[in-house]
Parts: C-alpha cells; structure tokens; sequence
C-alpha cells in the first residue's frame, strides 16, 4: 500500500518545498485538487521538483474543461514526469459546474464516461496519426490536424474517476484506470459498496485488468493531548462540510446517520458553518476519520486500508512540517 499527501498551500510558490519535502520523507506520491486552486499548475511544478513521486490531480473537474484541454494537460505533464502522472478526475455537483464553473450540466455517470473516452480517442489520434473520430452522448471530436498535434510519447497516462455513490463506482470499474474514494467513506462503506459496486463495472465491462483503488482519508495528527484535540476539532469541521452534502448521504444512511445529515443540509442552507461541527457525533468522527498521536494515525491507516485499496491519501497532515511526527506515522503505518 502506497502512501501519499494531498497538496494544501496557500500560494504555488510554496509547493516546490512541499513536494521536496515529501520526497525526503519517503512519501510515494503528491494530489492536487480543484478547491481554491487550478490542480494542473501545482501538479507541473510538482514534476518539475520531484524524481520519483507520482503526481495527480485529486481532482480536476472533468466538465470544467473541454475533453481536448485536459488530454493536452495530461499528455505534457505524462512526458514532463516520464510516465509520473495520473489524470484524476470528478464531477462535483451540479450547482458548481453551473453557477461557480459556467459549464453544462448532464447525467454525471453517463457524461463522465464520454469524457473519458473522448480524451483517450484524442491521445490515440496523437500517437497513431490516425484522424480523430470520436462520436459519443455528449462530445463529438472529429477535427485533428498536424499543426495542432504534439510529438508521440511512449509513456502511459492512467485516468483515474472519483465519486461516491455506486453508479460513480461502477463507471470506473467500467471505464477507468482507478477509483479515487471520496474522503467522506468508512471501512463498512468501502467495503460493503464501493468495491462491489467497482467489481460489477469490471464485470459489465468484461474487464480482466484490475481496476486500482486509491482512498482519500481525513486525517488528524498531533503529538501531545492538546494538540490532538485541536486537530479532531478541525477534522470535525470536515467532516461536517461533506456529510451536509446530498449527494453523499449514502454513506450517512449506511450508518443510520440521515437525521445528522438533513440536519447539517439546513445549517449548510443557512449559512451557519460555525455550527455545523457540534452535529458531528465522536462515532461519525472515528468511522469517517483517523486521529490521534502518529504512531496510533499510522498503525490505524495500516489496520483499516492494507490489503483493500492500493494508495492511501493523506488528507490533513501539511509539509513542509513535523518531520519527526511524519516519521513516525509513515514507520507504523508501513510496519
């Protein structure tokens, strides 16, 4: 089981220390996501400063962007980083693809899988010469000349789709190359819905390669009792924003959670953000998160994820930081 980090900076001049100081530390891979930030400058100075690590996008939102913008993205970073790059991609909700991104809106399973193939029909056009031709429910890519074409590269670009619900699963077992786990899951959700639900889209698929499981996981660290007070208070927040999503309250009812979560969709409407963590019982937060001190952090991750998913993502923790602190949680957590 791989162990990667989230990017979380403030400004991109900070990532080059981030991403040295992942690497120095051991971590195998670096995520960046489409929160207050573009994911695609932060992960090219990522290649840019690392040797080993793999980079992704944690995601990109796919119907943000044309199928042609992100394969040439992911096609430019692929050989930047020699075959480093993993192109995640996600959906969002419907009221941010329209009113925050200006985009259009479409039935997210069916229109992510027609982004998915129109971005590798636009790679194989790149690679072969041969014209573009791809004629799917939402997008129809037919024009490809030389002018506009980059050099042939040889290294793969795996896509990897994100979601919650099981139709999102079952596109990536269909489709993708991975699965990127939202990080409002539990091991009881992971395990009773997602990896079925990949399994029977590999099986509609007649798919006999693997499909790769990557999981997000909010995480709280601290090295004395105070501090890891401080750091579940935070989490909680977290928790908290996501489980007010509708779009996620199956994870919530697999619990038996949905009063907790209609409740946090009223102070979400509402505007009252600063109340939303008091909802949030200790039983949401140990299933939903990891926290505690970083051998405790370490060994629960190695307890909860080795053996059903293949990378871990660290949702929490930031770098440059605590090395001592990130040491001892990488060592158990490896054990």
């Amino acid at each position: 089981m791989y162990v990667d980090v989230h990017m979380v900076y403030r400004t991109l001049r900070e990532v080059p220390d981030m991403v040295r100081a992942a690497e120095a530390l051991g971590l195998d891979g670096v995520w960046a996501s489409e929160t207050a930030h573009d994911p695609f400058p932060a992960a090219a100075l990522a290649v840019e400063h690392s040797r080993r690590l793999l980079v992704g996008t944690g995601v990109a939102i796919a119907f943000a962007r044309s199928p042609t913008v992100l394969a040439h993205l992911a096609y430019d970073l692929a050989e930047a980083s020699e075959g480093r790059f993993v192109l995640g991609l996600g959906t969002q909700v419907r009221a941010h693809v329209v009113r925050r991104f200006g985009a259009d809106w479409g039935p997210p399973a069916a229109r992510l899988r027609d982004v998915v193939g129109a971005v590798r029909a636009v790679w194989e056009a790149w690679r072969t010469g041969a014209p573009l031709d791809y004629r799917g429910r939402y997008y129809t890519l037919t024009l490809m000349t030389p002018a506009f074409s980059p050099s042939p590269h040889p290294y793969p670009i795996p896509i990897m789709t994100a979601g919650v619900n099981p139709r999102m699963c079952r596109v990536a077992g269909e489709v993708a190359d991975g699965f990127l786990v939202h990080p409002l899951h539990t091991p009881a959700y992971l395990a009773d819905v997602v990896l079925p639900a990949l399994e029977r889209g590999r099986a509609r698929a007649r798919r006999r390669d693997r499909c790769a499981v990557v999981a997000s996981v909010l995480v709280g660290v601290g090295r004395t009792p105070a501090a890891v007070r401080e750091e579940a208070a935070r989490v909680r927040e977290r928790v908290a924003f996501y489980a007010s999503t509708p779009s996620y309250r199956r994870v919530l009812d697999h619990h038996g959670w949905g009063d907790l979560g209609a409740r946090l969709r009223v102070l979400a409407s509402r505007g009252a953000w600063g109340e939303m963590a008091s909802v949030v019982t200790d039983e949401m937060l140990a299933e939903v998160a990891v926290v505690g001190r970083p051998e405790e952090v370490g060994e629960r991750l190695r307890e909860r994820y080795r053996g059903r998913v293949d990378r871990i993502v660290l949702d929490g923790p930031s770098l440059p930081g605590d090395e001592i602190l990130w040491r001892a949680l990488l060592d158990r957590c490896r054990a």
